[in-house]
């Protein structure tokens, strides 16, 4: 043949020939030599030629117009070359992963061979395959031939993916796996451009299959805490693997299976079974985890802000409506709202969804029980405004104070708040137990900002009542200074504006004609300067400092007013008995005995009761305790009338709710002086929207009864349901 003819001679030295025969042997002994080169590259044999010198015969070749010719046993040769290595992988006594192996192994080599050709072919490539679009290129036929003879073959695919299918699956057990095979084989899957119907759809089968089983086993058998993390291990996994072997267009997929059944097949249950122990603990690593892993999952949020307004619900309602609780109520609400706050901002990512879904359950389940988380937490702010509450420092009770108003936010009936705050402020001031006027002011500020000036204009009075009280004091004992007949006591005198302080019931008692002509001096002065007023005194909220006697010396007693009258008796008398101390004094006798009980029964004990006892009977004498015995020289005698009784909870509800009734009347006459003619229900509506506290449908029906029994309105006479307005 010419071919064995010329094998050894070497390219540079052939001379080209203008004549047709020339160049036709030439042609040949290139194609020939190229085809030996081909052919070595494949068997992975050495190259006889120079790999510049056989790239110079492809550059002639086509420069002579053969191309064609030589695109077209190029591929043969290659056909021929793939086609022959299919054999290799009909063994069925191969092992998956050495079935694995040798497909890698062959798949590398053809790449490096293809490569090879492709360099040594170039000018081929980049000139007449480039020409001719409908041609692939070398690297493409390279591929088009590996996939149509070796990895379409159904045999091969199948133990191919079946393999690779057994390792990810052999590795999500926990077995350690080779990699760099799985990522070289899933390389050669896209590349070849099978990568999505020959392996993708399987592998996202198998995988919702193994996790559907593994969540439902795992839900029954672990607590939900370890569940999240075995879930986000999970997933993290599952990236890992994208990253290392698996094509970057599988992740969105392979993520969404592994989430769905894995959270979203079972979000009802893990919120049923652990989102109360996680919140109850304050578990707030695996609060996150839940969130972030919720946030993955359609309709993951929209559940877990459900089941979390439902547990504030639920918690906040066992709260409040346990009346045993009420001394705790406030304190505990307080807690709870931090307790939610850090969930929120922690775990929740400040999600202004959860935040608002909080409010709105604190919202609900305080007005759950009507009127009395007002009342309580009117008592609570009491309780840190009032003298001798060390708590807190200044700071301390700014914040405690701040925290309380968005508890107060929340509150519905918010006159019930002012009422019982009213009394206790007033309490405060008349008997100088306020902690601190800073704070008094810096609270009425506070409220103010919340309600408006109306809600807090009674209690502004207050202050300026007690400010004007001191001008008034300084000029009365100024006025005492001028008087030709002194008196042995010193009085002061609190004037207090009706309509800003809480109503009193007034009691008359018997007071020393000292004390009557006292307080006859101070009217006739005050009266003097401000005529036309009318002046009330309220023993019942009146003190007094005594000096006393004592076989130990002598000590002052700050007491209250009643208890300073049941003590002045044993100045003349040595014992008396209930009924004699009731006489002298005037005092009621439930206002008595407690009175009698803080003088005889608490820790100072100046009288001496017979027989001895914690309860105050109508038999029981009484007589001054000279032995009294006191570190202080100042003592101050606890008073126990101070404590509200129950009458008085009842008497301040009942006056918020006839104040609600004077306002309902106003705003239907407002209204209906505005509108003149309008129907119930728009009536009602506006109503609702002008009041600021609750009210049923009912009590509305009742009150406009009754302004039209009093001819503020009439209803229309052909229709019931239409009022108008009388002028």
């Amino acid at each position: 043949m010419l071919w064995e003819r010329f094998r050894t001679a070497h390219l540079s030295s052939i001379t080209w020939r203008n004549s047709t025969r020339c160049v036709c042997v030439c042609v040949c002994v290139c194609v020939c030599v190229l085809r030996d080169a081909v052919g070595a590259i494949q068997n992975s044999t050495s190259i006889q030629y120079n790999l510049e010198e056989l790239y110079q015969a492809v550059e002639n070749l086509c420069s002579y117009k053969v191309s064609p010719m030589l695109y077209k046993q190029l591929r043969q040769v290659c056909e021929d070359h793939v086609r022959a290595q299919i054999h290799q992988f009909r063994e069925e006594s191969l092992d998956s992963l050495s079935f694995l192996k040798r497909m890698n192994r062959c798949w590398q080599d053809h790449c490096r061979q293809t490569i090879m050709i492709r360099s040594i072919f170039l000018f081929l490539d980049r000139t007449y395959v480039l020409q001719n679009s409908l041609l692939p290129s070398i690297w493409d036929t390279g591929l088009e031939l590996f996939r149509t003879h070796i990895v379409s073959d159904s045999g091969v695919q199948s133990r191919t993916v079946e393999g690779i299918l057994e390792q990810i699956e052999r590795e999500r057990n926990g077995e350690t796996v080779d990699r760099s095979l799985l990522r070289s084989l899933l390389g050669m899957l896209s590349d070849l451009q099978v990568y999505k119907d020959s392996f993708e759809q399987r592998f996202l089968t198998e995988t919702t299959r193994l996790y559907a089983a593994e969540g439902q086993r795992l839900m029954q058998d672990r607590d939900v805490p370890e569940y999240l993390h075995h879930v986000a291990r999970r997933l993290e996994e599952e990236n890992d693997r994208v990253i290392s072997y698996l094509d970057q267009s599988t992740q969105k997929p392979l993520i969404a299976a592994v989430e769905k059944q894995l959270l979203g097949e079972h979000m009802t249950a893990i919120l049923q079974k652990g989102l109360r122990t996680l919140l109850d603990e304050s578990r707030e690593c695996e609060l996150t985890l839940l969130y972030e892993l919720f946030n993955k999952v359609k309709s993951g949020l929209t559940a877990l802000l459900q089941s979390w307004r439902e547990y504030i619900k639920s918690s906040g309602g066992e709260i409040v409506s346990s009346p045993e609780k009420d001394k705790e109520m406030v304190q505990e609400l307080l807690d709870f709202k931090d307790k939610m706050d850090l969930v929120s901002q922690r775990c929740f990512q400040r999600n202004d969804t959860f935040i608002n879904a909080m409010k709105e359950a604190f919202e609900n389940f305080i007005n759950k029980r009507p009127n009395k988380p007002a009342e309580l937490i009117a008592k609570y702010v009491d309780s840190k405004l009032r003298a001798g509450n060390k708590e807190a420092t200044e700071e301390e009770l700014e914040r405690i104070l701040d925290k309380i108003m968005i508890i107060f936010r929340f509150i519905h009936g918010k006159d019930v708040f002012e009422a019982f705050y009213k009394k206790d402020l007033a309490k405060r001031l008349l008997v100088g137990k306020s902690a601190s006027v800073d704070a008094e002011k810096s609270m009425l500020s506070k409220l103010k900002h919340e309600c408006g000036a109306a809600f807090t204009s009674k209690l502004e009075g207050m202050f300026k009542d007690m400010e004007l009280s001191k001008d008034v004091m300084i000029q009365f004992k100024q006025y005492m200074q001028n008087q030709t007949d002194p008196s042995n006591i010193e009085l002061t005198v609190n004037i207090l504006t009706m309509g800003y302080w809480p109503s009193y019931i007034p009691m008359d008692v018997h007071l020393p004609a000292e004390m009557v002509k006292l307080q006859e001096v101070f009217k006739l002065f005050y009266l003097g300067k401000h005529s036309g007023r009318k002046l009330q005194w309220q023993p019942t909220l009146g003190h007094a400092v005594l000096k006393t006697e004592f076989k130990e010396g002598k000590k002052e007693l700050q007491v209250s007013l009643f208890q300073t009258l049941v003590l002045l008796i044993f100045n003349e008398a040595d014992e008396c008995s209930v009924e004699e101390i009731r006489t002298a004094t005037g005092i009621e006798d439930g206002e008595l005995k407690r009175t009698l009980q803080s003088l005889a029964c608490g820790k100072a004990r100046v009288l001496n009761k017979t027989p001895r006892g914690k309860e105050v009977e109508d038999a029981d004498r009484f007589h001054f305790n000279s032995d009294f015995r006191h570190k202080l020289f100042r003592i101050k005698i606890n008073q126990i009338q101070m404590k509200e009784t129950v009458e008085e909870q009842v008497s301040t509800t009942e006056r918020v709710f006839q104040d609600r009734q004077y306002q309902i009347d106003a705003a239907v006459v407002r209204i209906m002086k505005m509108r003149k003619t309008l129907s119930h229900n728009l009536l009602v509506s506006e109503l609702y929207n002008q009041l600021k506290f609750p009210v049923k449908p009912a009590d509305l029906k009742k009150r406009i009864e009754s302004l039209i029994d009093r001819d503020y309105m009439e209803r229309d006479k052909e229709n019931a349901n239409q009022y108008h307005y009388v002028a």
